[in-house]
């Protein structure tokens, strides 16, 4: 029997690509593009972890590894998964229809996602409520005569008076633990219900709400705001940064090198890892993103801006953090050096601890806490977004 079907030509197959494209959509420009992918690779992880990591594991020197990693792996996997976003112009779930046998890589993508938007949802709504506070005359956090202080709590400016020995809370950690979190003292006691905190949980959801409820449509004006205003917080607090006493010294702490550490194996495994956590490859967020981009898009020169951009923001965020922590923890002439250095290996804890201490000793501490809180929220809020996305995309991925 003859075959009346028409022959498949290149013109054919570009035509149904095409329709494919529309009926998906597509970023309106490329800039909406590159925000948006820069909004999911710039995180907590660069402006908090990456300076941490630099000074435990040998300041500068600690480049040469970790620029090592973001060359021979960063890029390229960041570059291979717009590729494929591009190509298959699909979500992590689709695009393993070319390999069926890896299709439940795609569904453990969507499956982890699901869980991070769960517990990530809380760590975002800490910032949204500390905003509030920083409209309060006197932020909380700023003295211990507080309903909910205790006798070991001291200031940031009474803590060099104490004793090594002597047993003490900042007035941040207890206004966090006792205040904000209010954790009971048994595990038996599951305490009430804190309303503050649940209302700034639901505001983070009505906003997530509000930037996906249309698709790339909301997300992509959405990005001209949640990436270009964090730099400026970034910028404003460099500036301040810069400004307190002995910056230079907590600066030459965090750039001065140690070359012996290049020796240690963990130097290296913590290149590694800071790699995959800053730029966020494997999460399925680049191909998503990717895939709602132009066939013909050039995926080589986007990824290395975009991996280029996150490096240099790691960097600018060591000089932002650096006078307000690492200076501190090196130096016996400040009086918040008690901090050990493991205790700081948590990104909330950096957020609720040497910084609230730091800004609340400084004139304006209202304006610039709030400008810490808001570069949090806004991050954070932003970093959430793809997760939100790609478990809400894999449905019709």
């Amino acid at each position: 029997m003859a075959n009346n079907q028409p022959p498949t030509t290149n013109a054919t197959r570009k035509d149904k690509r095409i329709e494919r494209d529309e009926n998906r959509g597509q970023w309106k420009s490329k800039s909406e593009f590159i925000l948006s992918l820069l909004g999911y690779a710039i995180g907590i992880g660069n402006v908090w972890r990456f300076p941490y990591l630099c000074y435990r594991s040998g300041g500068a020197a600690f480049l040469i590894p970790y620029l090592l990693m973001v060359i021979l792996a960063g890029i390229p996997l960041f570059y291979m998964e717009i590729l494929i976003g591009q190509f298959s112009s699909t979500g992590c779930t689709g695009m393993f229809r070319m390999t069926p046998l890896l299709k439940g890589t795609g569904i453990a993508q969507v499956v982890v996602n699901a869980y991070c938007v769960c517990y990530y949802s809380v760590i975002i709504s800490y910032p949204i409520r500390m905003i509030f506070y920083c409209f309060f005359k006197k932020v909380p956090w700023e003295d211990c005569s507080n309903s909910w202080n205790t006798d070991d709590c001291v200031t940031a400016s009474d803590m060099g008076k104490q004793n090594s020995s002597d047993v003490f809370k900042t007035s941040a950690d207890e206004f966090f633990h006792l205040e904000v979190l209010r954790i009971s003292t048994d595990i038996s006691d599951l305490g009430g219900m804190v309303w503050e905190q649940l209302t700034a949980l639901i505001i983070t959801w009505i906003i997530i709400y509000f930037c996906l409820m249309r698709g790339i449509k909301s997300v992509g004006k959405v990005v001209y705001f949640t990436v270009p205003f964090p730099y400026l917080l970034l910028f404003i607090l460099l500036i301040r940064g810069a400004t307190l006493p002995g910056a230079w010294k907590g600066i030459k702490f965090y750039l001065y090198p140690e070359w012996h550490r290049l020796l240690d194996l963990k130097v290296w495994a913590d290149a590694a890892v800071q790699m995959f956590f800053g730029i966020g490859p494997g999460w399925g967020g680049i191909v998503n993103m990717a895939s709602f981009s132009s066939f013909r898009n050039n995926a080589k020169c986007d990824s290395v801006l975009i991996v280029s951009i996150n490096v240099f923001t790691s960097l600018l965020a060591g000089f932002v953090s650096s006078p307000c922590w690492v200076f501190s923890l090196k130096n016996r002439a400040y009086p918040w050096n008690r901090w050990p250095l493991e205790e700081l290996d948590w990104p909330s804890s950096r957020i609720r601890r040497p910084l609230p201490c730091c800004l609340s000793r400084s004139s304006g501490r209202s304006c610039f806490s709030l400008c810490s809180f808001c570069w949090a929220s806004t991050v954070c809020l932003y970093n959430w977004r793809p997760s939100c996305h790609r478990y809400w995309m894999s449905g019709i991925g």
